[in-house]
């Protein structure tokens, strides 16, 4: 859509029917009202820690008002393209280099609202300004890349550190959990075998109280005694056939052969030991221990000498 303003009368004329005066009225300004692609020049601009820039970018804008456009200034394009200038160096100035790179967007949209209170009285408005290229000094471009090296650098030592610190602590920790359960499994271990050695001792205790339980009942019975008599002497003669296997010393009756009297003696300790009275209260064998002690050797004594006798 294009506009067209009158010479002579300061006429806006509009698409559609429009009517001219000979020699009195003649088309002085066109303008488009489409929108507008300007590339800003390249310049330099100096930051806030005075690092000097080398930048351009591209103006997108839109004739608002054909009138004030061809009346209220001579070029608009030119104006708002120095405009965009003037203002591009001015917002840099209030930042740093490494804010220039992080808020670009925030500087397109300064320079916007800069450009649009400027323009506004032209019958303009711009819609955006983007920044093409920031060219930077040689010596700068060289410190920033040591300087990203050295970040990068950093964070490596950093997360290296930190995976050392990692791995010590799931170590410590590995080696916390295996002793715990070491000395749970030692303790559980050392409870079963005392578990099992009490069932064991029980279970012994068990078999012999019912051992001697059968046994007296056997004594009881017709020929106990000479069931006896044939089990103390087997004994007695495997007990002799092991002498001096497994020490020096060796301890033998007086007379090893006679395996009868042997026998008879051992029945005749049994029936003594048998026939001994046992006491009531056990003030009483404290008190006379010595004296039971010797009555018990006087009868054994006697015992052992009518055995031998007989």
């Amino acid at each position: 859509m294009l506009a067209r303003t009158v010479r002579g009368t300061g006429a806006l004329l509009l698409r559609g029917l429009n009517i001219l005066i000979p020699v009195l009225d003649r088309i002085r300004y066109v303008q488009s009202l489409k929108e507008i692609v300007i590339n800003v020049p390249e310049q330099s601009a100096v930051t806030l820690d005075n690092v000097t820039l080398q930048i351009d970018g591209v103006l997108y804008l839109r004739i608002m008002d054909p009138y004030k456009a061809s009346y209220g200034v001579e070029d608009p394009e030119y104006a708002v393209t120095q405009l965009a200038q003037t203002t591009m160096r001015s917002e840099l100035g209030k930042l740093s280099l490494d804010k220039v790179f992080r808020e670009r967007e925030s500087l397109n949209a300064s320079i916007v609202d800069a450009i649009n209170q400027a323009a506004d009285c032209w019958g303009i408005r711009c819609l955006r300004y983007e920044i093409k290229d920031i060219h930077v000094p040689p010596r700068v471009k060289e410190s920033m890349q040591m300087q990203v090296e050295a970040e990068r650098r950093k964070r490596a030592t950093v997360l290296e550190s930190e995976g050392t610190r990692e791995s010590a602590i799931n170590v410590a920790e590995g080696k916390k959990q295996a002793q715990i359960l070491a000395s749970e499994a030692e303790k559980a271990e050392q409870i079963n075998q005392a578990a099992g050695e009490a069932s064991a001792v029980l279970a012994k205790a068990k078999a012999k109280a019912e051992a001697i339980r059968i046994l007296a009942a056997a004594l009881t019975q017709h020929n106990g005694d000479a069931a006896a008599s044939l089990t103390v002497a087997e004994q007695y003669v495997s007990a002799f056939s092991k002498l001096a296997k497994d020490s020096n010393t060796v301890l033998l009756p007086s007379n090893p052969g006679d395996v009868t009297s042997m026998v008879a003696q051992a029945m005749g300790v049994y029936g003594a030991l048998t026939k001994a009275p046992v006491p009531r209260a056990q003030d009483s064998v404290s008190s006379g221990n010595s004296r039971d002690v010797q009555g018990t050797d006087a009868s054994l004594d006697e015992e052992l000498d009518r055995v031998k006798l007989s």
